[in-house]
Order: C-alpha cells, then sequence, then structure tokens
C-alpha cells in the first residue's frame, strides 16, 4: 500500500500549507464482484469528527483521478474516499466481460461497500483510526460517477416500462456534489438509448440535499439537448437543491478530473478553483448545519465584477 504524508498545495485560513494524508490502495473484500474494491483515502493529518466524501470517478477514470477535488476537500477538512469501478481502464475489463451490463449497478454497491466499511478504512490508514465522523457522509461524483452517486440521494433509474426501478438511497448520505450529471433519459440519442439503457434517471424522489454543478458550454454525443441536459437533477428534484452554472464549461468543468490532463477540453484553473471553493463551502454548510461559509461564497461569486458562473437555489 502506498501511503504519502506531504503538505497540500491548498492553504489552510492562516495561510500555511494543510498536511494531507493518503494511503492506496485500500482494499475492501467485495465477494462476488469478481475482485477485491480498491480505494484511495485522503485525509487531514490531524484533528476528529472529519466528515467523510465518497466519490464516485467518470467513466474509465478510477482513484488515482480528480486530485484537484481530493487534495482540495482533503485540505478543506474531509476524509475523502474514492473506489476504484470495475469500469477503470486499470483495471482492462474486455467489453464482452459478463458483469459489463451491470457495472452501473455495481458501481452503486461500491460506494454502499465503502460506507459498510469505514470502520475498516479507517483501521487500514496509519493515523486514521477513530477519527471519521460516520453520521456526517456525503457522497459525490462526475458524469457517470454523477449519476451513480445520485441514486444514493434518492434519484431512481426507470424501467423500460417507464416505471421506476429500486429504491437505492441511504440514509447514511446527507449530501451530495453531482459535477456534470447525466440528464433525463428522454433525450439520449440512439446509440446511447441502445447501448446505456440505465441512463434513464428520475430524480423525482432525489430528496437530499445537493448542489448541482453543470457548465454551459457543455454538449454530450449522448443527449439530442444542449448543456441545459445537465442542469435536470436540479431542476426536476425536490427539496433543497443548488444550482453552479459554469460560463463557458465544458465536461470537464475546466480541468477537474486531474493537473494538466489531455482529455480537458476546456482547461482553466480558476473555473477548477471555484468549484473547489464553492463545493467546499456547501459540504461544510450541509454537514456541519452552517450556511455562514456557503453564503459568503456566493454572494463573492455575486458580487465579482467577471464572475466565472452563477449559483440558483431552490
Amino acid at each position: 500500500m502506498s501511503y504519502s504524508n506531504t503538505p497540500s498545495a491548498q492553504q489552510t485560513a492562516g495561510g500555511a500549507p494543510a498536511l494531507v494524508v493518503s494511503a492506496k490502495p485500500v482494499v475492501l473484500a467485495a465477494p462476488g464482484r469478481g475482485e477485491d474494491l480498491q480505494v484511495r483515502v485522503s485525509a487531514p493529518a490531524t484533528g476528529g469528527d472529519v466528515p467523510v466524501i465518497v466519490f464516485s470517478h467518470g467513466f474509465g477514470w478510477s482513484m488515482n483521478g480528480y486530485a484537484p477535488l481530493a487534495d482540495h476537500w482533503s485540505a478543506q477538512g474531509f476524509a475523502v474516499v474514492q473506489p476504484t469501478h470495475l469500469d477503470s481502464r486499470t483495471l482492462g475489463l474486455p467489453a464482452d466481460d459478463p458483469r459489463t451490463p451491470r457495472i452501473w449497478r455495481t458501481r452503486i454497491e461500491d460506494l454502499t461497500r465503502v460506507l459498510d466499511g469505514l470502520d475498516v478504512l479507517e483501521a487500514s490508514v496509519p493515523g486514521l483510526q477513530g477519527r471519521l465522523d460516520h453520521s456526517r457522509v456525503a457522497v459525490a461524483g462526475h458524469s457517470w460517477g454523477a449519476q451513480t452517486a445520485s441514486t444514493l440521494l434518492g434519484a431512481r433509474v426507470l424501467g423500460a416500462d417507464g416505471a421506476p426501478g429500486e429504491d437505492l438511497s441511504d440514509p447514511r448520505v446527507t449530501a451530495g456534489v453531482l459535477l456534470a450529471l447525466t440528464g433525463l433519459g428522454d433525450d439520449l440519442t440512439p446509440f446511447a438509448a441502445e447501448h446505456f439503457p440505465f441512463m434513464r434517471p428520475s430524480f423525482d424522489t432525489m430528496t437530499a440535499p445537493a448542489l448541482v454543478v453543470a457548465g454551459d458550454h457543455d454538449r454530450s454525443h449522448l443527449s439530442t439537448r444542449g448543456p441545459d441536459w445537465f442542469t435536470d437533477g436540479y431542476t426536476h428534484s425536490p427539496g433543497s437543491k443548488s444550482l453552479l452554472t459554469l460560463f463557458g464549461a465544458e465536461h470537464s468543468l475546466g480541468g477537474v478530473s486531474g493537473y494538466e490532463v489531455a482529455e480537458t477540453t476546456d482547461e482553466n484553473p480558476a473555473r477548477v478553483a471555484l468549484v473547489q471553493r464553492l463545493t467546499s463551502a456547501y459540504l461544510h454548510s450541509t454537514l456541519n448545519a452552517d450556511e455562514t461559509g456557503w453564503k459568503a461564497a456566493v454572494t463573492a461569486l455575486e458580487e465579482d465584477p467577471d464572475p466565472l458562473g452563477e449559483v440558483r437555489s431552490k
């Protein structure tokens, strides 16, 4: 297992680099999955009652991705747990693997397995045992990972007959951050409808608080609609929700999946920094029941003479 203990590039309130520990791979037994679940755990080096963020990566990625988010969140006082799903390029499953049609469901089970195994994860990372607050848990994800995470918040997948599938929400999860969340399945292209039948979410029962982050230049080849497709999770869900729309952002939202990643088409460090600030503030407000930081962050964005985005809430 690789274990690092280095100052994060992120800054604490006092200006000094925040010391973050990160360990990988931490392995959770996963009978019936075909192989055990590997995760990366990043957390502040000190302090107790640390809230938890379980992060689901986009298609093909792994626990090694999304450093701009994992680094920042852990420096801001969160423990970030990143499982490697079966679709990861690091695992190399062939397209005809019998598990492939069910990977969308296995992804959800991966997140639940992480929640079930928090004690194991704590015990496996040096210096972490007894420091996590299991009562303050959020889920987050990007792209396919956002759809995966949304099911734990109450979203459901519609069957071929249009009826909502099984309720996979988890009461242990009290908030979410959904980045580039795929929209309603009625607007899939024929290719997407044939190959990704699980991309038919219903947000009618996604009642848990969530921040949806969308780019107003994000156009998917899986949808017949434009960038507003990625706002469906906000528009069609009940309860307390916020929407951060990033001006000029495409699917990578400026580069959240990694530093200098080749597939980032809209690289913009300032945009990524905004995502870091707003998501951290939102998670602190929802998990700590203190909206001061969130309101201040939203006000700062509203008062910016050249804003990179806008926030709506309901």
